[in-house]
This record gives structure tokens, sequence and C-alpha cells, in this order.
């Protein structure tokens, strides 16, 4: 049997119970399982309850707006546009497994089809088939991969491509890395150093640290923001593996702690299916309002 949706729990609540105590407390455990995470869900609600009491408000209608208004001030989209004519460098960050690789892709086929000169970069040094699946998409895309030996240096890479970006005039450099999570020191120590020659590298204000995460995962990929945000700082979120039925939720933890704006959202494993972010259309998805 198919798990209900959020918004279909809400219909449900709102068709089950006068909006008491009882209510409010269940709407906190749909928030919690939503994956909004305990603690912003207690406090969502608790603001929820508030207004509703002073304003004397009630209704499905009425609560839901609340509940889409706390929504829209907790999630930020942002556009992530290339400056033309200089050297930018957007590095992908996420653990294995999330699809990373494959947003790189679509982040390629996305700025090509807009006539920027996108560069590979091939700087998950550690992983054979990720090197080979980065190769792989830029055969098809007709994109250019930069890549070195296996275990070689993942910062030299990115030098490299930013050299040949500069060398053709310009464009993105979009650098795909390693995500290894169980040994969290190492990973941020590699990660630092990427960081320091990408800095150097890009043209001022022309680079970006984006971080991809699973939609299905739920709280593991605040947990993820966490981690990647405190070694290095994200400046935008992409969102893989969602489609309106996914739960949401993280994104509006990522946003209410973090304040992490997103960038797209990946709806399906083709090179097209990658869409800039909207609050409002996602919000309303999640409500199905």
């Amino acid at each position: 049997m198919a798990k209900m949706s959020f918004a279909d729990r809400l219909k449900r609540l709102f068709g089950g119970k006068s909006e008491d105590d009882d209510f409010f407390d269940e709407l906190t455990d749909i928030l919690i399982e939503a994956d909004v995470g305990a603690k912003n869900a207690v406090e969502i609600v608790d603001a929820l309850q508030k207004k509703c009491r002073e304003d004397r408000l009630s209704g499905e209608d009425a609560v839901v707006s609340l509940l889409r208004e706390h929504f829209l001030t907790c999630v930020k989209g942002v556009d992530l546009t290339p400056e033309p004519g200089k050297v930018n460098i957007y590095m992908l960050l996420g653990v294995n497994g999330v699809g990373k690789t494959t947003s790189a892709a679509k982040l390629a086929k996305l700025y090509s089809d807009r006539g920027i000169k996108v560069i590979m970069s091939a700087s998950d040094t550690f992983r054979a088939a990720a090197v080979d699946q980065i190769s792989m998409h830029g055969e098809r895309l007709g994109v250019r991969v930069v890549k070195h030996q296996m275990g070689s240096d993942p910062g030299a890479v990115v030098f490299d491509a930013a050299d040949a970006c500069r060398a053709q005039g310009g464009g993105l450099v979009l650098a795909d890395t390693a995500g290894r999570l169980q040994n969290k020191e190492h990973l941020v120590n590699e990660l630092k150093k990427i960081d320091k020659i990408a800095r150097a590298k890009a043209d001022e204000g022309c680079y970006k640290k984006i971080l991809v995460i699973d939609a299905t995962t739920g709280q593991n990929a605040v947990r993820q923001a966490e981690v990647f945000h405190e070694a290095v700082g994200l400046d935008a979120i992409v969102l893989a593996k969602y489609d309106s039925t996914a739960k949401g939720g993280c994104l509006i933890t990522i946003g209410r702690e973090l304040a992490i704006p997103v960038a797209y959202l990946c709806t399906g494993e083709k090179y097209p299916d990658i869409e800039p972010f909207n609050a409002d259309r996602y919000v309303s998805a999640m409500l199905a309002s």
C-alpha cells in the first residue's frame, strides 16, 4: 500500500477533527513525518496555533494558508547565471549516490543550451566509476571533460579546467567532487583544498558551491547540508530525485536552520529533467494547493 502524501494526510486531518490541541498535535506529527524535523515542526505549529487563536482563524483554507506562509518564509530560490566572458566555477558537492554526477550533466546540458561554454571537471578522482560516468556524459552532450589519472589531486583537475576555461575566453566549469562521508575529517580537508583552488581560479563573484541532495532521504539530507555548509559554506541546493509526491520537508528545514537557498529541482532521469526552483510552486505541490 502506497504511503499517504503530506497533502493527503493534511486533508484527512481536516476531515476528521476540530481544531483543538489534539488537532495541532497531529499536525505536528504530520510535519515530522514529512521530514520537517521535530524541533521545526513544534515551532511552526506553535506559531500557527497562536496565530489562529489570536485572530480567531479556523477551517482548512485558513490553516493551510498560514502553513503556506510559514513554509514560504523558510524556503527561498536563487538564480545561478554564469557571468559571460568570465571564469565561473560551480563546485558540486554531495555524498555518493545522491545523483551528483547526473545533476552535473543536467546542468551542463542546461547551460550549454543557453550558449554558455561548459567544461566538466572530473574532480572525484577516487572513484573510477565517477570519472567514467562524467566522461560518458561529456561525450553524449558534446561537452569537454577535464580529467586526470585515478588517485590524483582533485584540486589539480579543477586548476586545469579553470585554465582551459580562461583560454577559451570564459565560460563555466562544473566540478564534480568526491562525497565520502565515512571519513568526515578527510572529506572536509579535501574539500577545503579544492575550495581554496577554485576560489583563486574563478573570477570575482563567479564561484559557487552547490550541494546536491536526494529528495527521498529526508533528515539525512539535512545532516549532509550541515556537514558541507560547515566545511566550505554553501551557496545553493540542487534537489535531485524530486517529483511532486516527494515529502519535501527537508528543504523547509535546511532553509529554516541554515538559510541555504535552492537553485534547481531534478524531476527525472533525462538531461532536460531539471528546472529552476520556484518556492511558490514547490510549496503548492507539497500542500497540493
